[in-house]
């Protein structure tokens, strides 16, 4: 019998402890390495030193992430993607905490049939950094996590680091008990007061791992860079493009430009240039800039601020491509007939240099007649071009919605702040004219990488989104139908031009938010993959990301990938040489871009709910955006939402009706999605980016 059959023979008899287990086998060194290998391949669990065979009568055991943790309960993810969430009581959590890898024993009669239960055996590797509000609980100082504000962590008083009451602040778990309030720790850092917004900001950005200072090799490697500029010698061998009128559309405050274009007419229709920066050109493989790039995945933008994926001497100097400077640009040059189909591209590394730094208020003041001589002046060098791209952008405009590509409204807000950094107003933000010809012009160079990738059968990173899921759908269809909106799918999955059509109808309503995000809800959640499944969402074949490399490492990677084709590399070493790379890339591209959109809509919710403070008491009008059993959230204009709690609603007790009302079944009192309702502000928690509403008068 084998030293790992031995080991696993006397696990199965009772846990033991590692020096027992020497004790009973001898041979100290070979006992504690299989020992260690068993643990690493599941087939042992350790607890405190403990060592146990999983109990095969309670089901298999999974090795999962804390996702959720509650007062009474949490929610653990399988590291294998595809599987469900299992639920897990608290008398089972063993003092787990999120984020925490844990092994999970399934129970094999869940309480609810078609649902997953289990138990956790042991915390495999803890996750020990918390960010959260410091409050005194029962006399003794403790750390309110953001991630489960229902299971305060207490604080070591040798190791409370001078922290105060409602201050933000992030701690280490320095002591784990069985439970969760047998935990102890130290206060790591200390950042401010939880009522001011930018301090919980900070706080978030800590706890997600998010910084903007780089490592030192990455800072030096940037710093080579420090007021570059293109010389001939790099221009060599590129298409010269500057005496092309190119030109850039941004935001105002925009410093990482990424994408310029150009526009021409020709005998058969338009020649579109998608002149993009050459990024793969400065952050090379192996270099600390790319290792740093890719463990970073994508910028952070949020509230004024952003934390970039890379260095500002590249994201806002040599790679930026400024008005006026001679840039490397990696070129997606398409031929487009008179109805705006794209029927010849190619890709070229060139050199560019744009003629105006253009702004989208600005084209647009320009495209609906109120810009004044002054502004027309200074977008005079690209004069022609501007009445050229707004004839393409509508007939683009036209090919989209024939092909059913959906437009969901976001709800995407501006976030105005003061100069000490307080949030002043919130507005909704508005795509106009420009805004939407730009995006236009980037999903044509998009999908045209991603058709030249899969017509050379490229290891690439696609931007991939599946068609919905059945039972999602029908979830959909039964919310609508409660919902009182009238729409018609003729198969059991509706079409792209069939969501459309919903989208568009119901735009400019009071259900325009429910319904999009339900129809939202409804969807895949778009990802990157190394093989094409097209995009549902856009009704596109093929489609990545190619024109955003300053901040996203999707992009760089395939302009890399595309670097080495352009060049000549035949396909073997193409594939040798980026297969694993491609798939790498994806996977982290995607859980880096989800950590991203996390960290910037519940700081954004900071910001909201700090803003919203100053109306305490006050009214508003707004629409019922959503309803669940414990009350319902009402939007405002401006995008702020709020919850009005049921017992705020009445007395009695509501009932929840297909997911689309709340009923008082004595007085027959109903609340339903996309109704109007005028709130009173009855508190926030700018720690928490919660609203309170109460109803201000009787409805």
């Amino acid at each position: 019998m084998g030293i790992k059959a031995k080991i696993l023979k006397e696990l199965q008899k009772k846990p033991r402890r590692l020096k027992e287990l020497k004790a009973k086998l001898g041979n100290d060194k070979k006992v504690a390495r299989a020992v260690d290998e068993l643990v690493e391949r599941n087939k042992v669990v350790c607890r405190k030193g403990v060592y146990a065979v999983p109990d095969p009568k309670t089901g298999s055991a999974v090795e999962c992430t804390l996702v959720k943790l509650a007062g009474k309960f949490g929610f653990a993810r399988p590291v294998q993607p595809g599987g469900q969430d299992i639920f897990i009581p608290g008398k089972y959590l063993m003092g787990a905490m999120p984020g925490d890898t844990l092994l999970v024993s399934l129970f094999e009669h869940p309480r609810v049939e078609g649902s997953s239960e289990g138990e956790v055996l042991a915390v495999v590797k803890e996750n020990n950094r918390f960010t959260g509000t410091v409050e005194t609980i029962e006399g003794r100082l403790a750390l309110v996590p953001d991630a489960c504000p229902h299971c305060p962590i207490y604080i070591k008083k040798s190791a409370d680091g001078g922290a105060r009451d409602g201050e933000k602040a992030a701690v280490e778990i320095l002591e784990r008990g069985d439970s969760h309030e047998d935990h102890r720790a130290g206060v790591a850092m200390r950042f401010g007061s939880a009522e001011e917004a930018k301090q919980c900001a900070k706080a978030l950005l800590y706890g997600a791992g998010l910084s903007r200072h780089f490592p030192l090799k990455a800072k030096a490697e940037a710093k080579k860079y420090e007021g570059a500029a293109v010389g001939e010698k790099e221009t060599a061998g590129r298409r010269d493009y500057r005496g092309m009128p190119v030109f850039t559309i941004d935001s105002a405050e925009t410093k990482d430009i990424d994408d310029a274009i150009s526009l021409e007419k020709t005998d058969t229709g338009y020649r579109l240039g998608v002149h993009i920066a050459d990024v793969s050109h400065y952050v090379r493989p192996g270099s600390a800039l790319d290792a740093e790039a890719f463990a970073r995945g994508t910028s952070v933008y949020y509230a004024d601020s952003v934390i970039p994926m890379l260095p500002r001497q590249l994201s806002n100097g040599i790679c930026s491509l400024n008005e006026g400077a001679d840039r490397l640009a990696f070129s997606c040059m398409m031929e487009l007939d008179a109805a705006g189909r794209v029927v010849d591209y190619a890709f070229v590394k060139s050199v560019i240099r744009s003629r105006v730094k253009g702004v989208y208020k600005e084209v647009n003041a320009i495209f609906d007649g109120t810009a004044d001589n002054a502004l027309r002046q200074r977008y005079a060098a690209v004069a022609q071009e501007l009445p050229l791209m707004r004839e393409l952008y509508h007939k683009l405009a036209k090919l989209r919605a024939a092909r059913g590509a959906m437009d969901i409204e976001s709800g995407e807000a501006k976030l105005v702040l003061d100069e000490a950094g307080r949030c002043v107003d919130v507005v909704k933000r508005e795509r106009g004219e420009a805004e939407q010809m730009i995006e236009e012009f980037m999903l044509l160079a998009n999908s045209s990488a991603a058709a030249l990738a899969r017509r050379l059968k490229l290891p690439f990173v696609y931007r991939v989104h599946e068609a919905p899921d059945p039972e999602r759908i029908e979830k959909l269809k039964q919310t609508l139908t409660a919902a009182g909106v009238d729409f018609h799918f003729a198969g059991d999955t509706p079409t792209t031009l069939e969501l459309a059509k919903l989208l568009a109808d119901t735009r400019g309503t009071n259900l325009e938010r429910p319904v999009h995000t339900s129809v939202l809800r409804s969807m895949a959640k778009a990802k990157y993959e190394p093989q094409p499944k097209g995009h549902f969402g856009l009704a596109l074949a093929d489609y990545a990301h190619f024109t955003s490399p300053i901040r996203r490492y999707p992009d760089l990677a395939i302009h890399r990938i595309l670097s080495d084709v352009c060049a000549g590399m035949d396909d073997g070493a193409v594939q040798k040489k980026y297969a694993q790379f491609a798939a790498e890339a994806s996977v982290q591209s995607s859980e880096r871009e989800v950590l991203a959109m996390t960290v910037e809509r519940d700081v954004e919710d900071c910001y909201k709910a700090e803003y919203m403070r100053r109306f305490e008491g006050e009214e508003f009008d707004g629409v019922i955006s959503s309803i669940t059993q414990f009350g319902l959230y009402v939007e405002l204009p401006n995008t702020v939402e709020g919850l009005v709690r049921a017992q705020a609603l009445s007395e009695n007790a509501l009932t929840l009706i297909e997911g689309v009302a709340l009923r008082d079944i004595l007085s027959g009192r109903e609340w339903r999605l996309g109704g109007v309702m005028r709130v009173r502000v009855a508190g926030v928690d700018v720690s928490q980016g919660d609203v309170d509403f109460v109803p201000a008068q009787e409805q």
